[in-house]
């Protein structure tokens, strides 16, 4: 099990420069989790798809309920608090720290690709190109 956050997500579902990288993340980790945030999150990424006709609003709509399918059972509320507390720590937005604050509840790791998020909770977060490698 991990956490991973929306970026996570969108490579994995939505072609990209790393895309190779989480999907091998996936093989072998199957198991994702992320805050209920993740669902605006990736909503957010598509919409930038449908906006700037990358993207048929069919087509988005068929992946939002892909990426809802894989996810559905793995989203939880985090703790507020926490949140804040972790924000008050970091230089990380509130957002971010949702995704710190899952892992942190759940003791496991966060794959991500935010380097600013890998800086400020090492002891936490982890590279895709990392994770693959343990």
């Amino acid at each position: 099990m991990i956490v991973v956050d929306a970026n996570m997500i969108g490579y994995f579902f939505i072609t990209g420069d790393y895309s190779p990288l989480a999907i091998q993340v996936f093989e072998k980790d199957p198991d994702w989790y992320a805050p209920m945030l993740w669902q605006s999150e990736v909503r957010s990424i598509i919409t930038q798809y449908v906006r700037y006709k990358k993207m048929p609003l069919a087509q988005s709509q068929q992946l939002m309920n892909e990426v809802h399918d894989l996810m559905l059972e793995h989203e939880r509320f985090v703790s507020s608090n926490l949140v804040l507390e972790l924000v008050a720590i970091s230089k990380c937005s509130s957002y971010d720290c949702e995704y710190i604050a899952l892992a942190k509840e759940m003791n496991l790791n966060l794959v991500t690709f935010d380097k600013e998020i890998l800086q400020e909770f090492p002891q936490i977060a982890i590279s895709p190109k990392d994770f693959i490698a343990i």
